[in-house]
């Protein structure tokens, strides 16, 4: 079962201002926690695609090695080498 968290969260000045200028009549949102579910989306897809270009990254820097750089490994080898603990 997904695991719920409350937040309270105050915010005043510009940041309030801000806030209640989007949230309401006039705003893209009809309250403050869809604003604030919104924001968290939009972090979490800006996360991820953080995470896909460092991947892509360490894909390409690979891809571009030349071939004798390359050395066979069996399974097991990689297998034990991934339950090492990480340093």
């Amino acid at each position: 079962m997904p695991r719920t968290t409350t937040l309270n969260v105050r915010v005043s000045g510009r940041l309030g201002d801000f806030v209640a200028d989007n949230v309401g009549d006039g705003g893209a949102y009809e309250n403050v926690s869809e604003y604030i579910r919104d924001l968290i989306r939009r972090d979490m897809a800006r996360a991820d695609a953080e995470a896909f270009e460092r991947l892509k990254a360490e894909l390409q820097q690979a891809f571009a090695a030349p071939d004798d750089s390359y050395r066979p490994l069996d399974a097991d080898t990689v297998i034990g080498r991934n339950q090492r603990p990480s340093a």
